[in-house]
């Protein structure tokens, strides 16, 4: 993509990712709250909207800004302008349903542009991503009707998760798989779902039997996606294969957790298996493909660079701390640990920053005084 290219890009694309920014930012903040980190309150009660901020405020405006771009039509920017919305509800204190309906309008808009791609090409892949939509309308429904957020969260769970595993999917589509490795995979799938549906019925068996789905849906990553193919090669592509392939670790430590532990409503061991999946799952997921949406979405060049090797590392050993003192309850690693891990992603966003400067032609460049 050429630089005049680039900056054709809508101008407006930039505000509503500053939502979903914005979005994380606060979300950072109230998890160090959560954490026992003395800092101000930006307003009483906003901790208890860690979780909402960072799935459905950042990641689902992100996704979902993503989506838009993708589908080269106006109505899906409904999406993103809607969870944005949803955040700025939550910031400001509007009354409490305001935020969940904004959210599940946006869930229900990508829903309903799944439900196009997947009538004009109906595939395996895109049925997984579609019903990742479904299960963050789902999610998104029960917290605007006032279901606790610990029933809530594993249907996030499943959008995150189905979202990545539909678009790796897509990818390794180009390995011609077996009918025999599609059927392991739609297991993981289906053991995940089971278990979302079995779990206000029975709580424990529904958390082993979708930390079940978890394990062989991590175990099938690390071994047929494209990303074990790619990590002899340079660069860029090396950063991701390196990326994916540590982020399915950790997804399947999340995923082994809950098989060991069941479903959980709180606690040490809670935070260990939310985190090793979001932080180390699906962050790890934003590390890699960053160079490859940033310049997809806004239009500016992301050139690999040595140095975001650093913010993945960073990543990697903060979150192992973390779950160290989460598990061992060792309050200072947990404590510790969940401050670097909000230095990690800053750290990500200045390595990625840098990198969209410096590709900058000079004259663009911002001058030092």
């Amino acid at each position: 993509m050429t630089h005049k290219t680039m900056n054709a890009q809508p101008f407006w694309r930039f505000p509503l990712l500053g939502l979903g920014l914005i979005a994380l930012m606060v979300g950072l903040w109230t998890g160090l709250l959560r954490l026992g980190w003395d800092l101000p309150s930006l307003r009483p009660g906003l901790a208890l909207y860690h979780g909402p901020l960072m799935v459905s405020g950042f990641l689902g405006t992100l996704i979902s800004l993503e989506r838009a771009v993708g589908a080269a039509r106006w109505w899906p920017y409904g999406a993103p302008i809607l969870t944005g919305l949803g955040t700025l509800t939550l910031i400001v204190g509007l009354p409490v349903a305001v935020a969940p309906l904004c959210m599940s309008l946006g869930s229900i808009l990508v829903l309903g542009l799944f439900a196009q791609i997947i009538w004009r090409q109906p595939t395996l892949y895109t049925a997984v991503m579609g019903l990742g939509a479904l299960t963050w309308v789902v999610g998104n429904a029960l917290w605007l009707l006032g279901w606790p957020m610990y029933v809530i969260v594993p249907w996030w769970i499943g959008f995150l998760t189905f979202t990545i595993a539909g678009e790796r999917l897509e990818l390794s589509r180009l390995l011609q798989l077996s009918p025999a490795s599609r059927s392991i995979f739609l297991a993981a799938i289906g053991l995940f779902m089971i278990g979302l549906i079995v779990n206000p019925i029975a709580f424990a068996v529904g958390g082993r039997t979708s930390g079940l789905g978890v394990v062989i849906l991590a175990l099938w990553l690390l071994y047929y996606d494209l990303a074990r193919r790619s990590l002899y090669r340079g660069g860029l592509t090396r950063f991701i294969a390196v990326c994916m392939l540590s982020g399915y670790v950790w997804l399947g430590i999340a995923g082994l957790l809950g098989l060991w532990f069941g479903a959980l409503a709180a606690g040490p061991a809670y935070d260990a298996m939310l985190h090793a999946l979001f932080l180390g799952f699906v962050f790890v997921m934003i590390f890699g493909h960053a160079p490859i949406i940033f310049p997809a979405v806004l239009g500016v060049a992301v050139p690999f660079q040595s140095r975001f090797y650093a913010h993945l590392v960073v990543l990697h050993l903060s979150l192992a701390l973390r779950l160290l003192g989460d598990l061992t309850l060792w309050w200072p690693a947990r404590h510790w640990g969940g401050l670097l891990n909000v230095v990690a992603i800053l750290l990500f966003f200045a390595n990625t920053g840098y990198a969209v400067v410096t590709a900058l032609p000079k004259s663009h460049r911002p001058h030092r005084s």
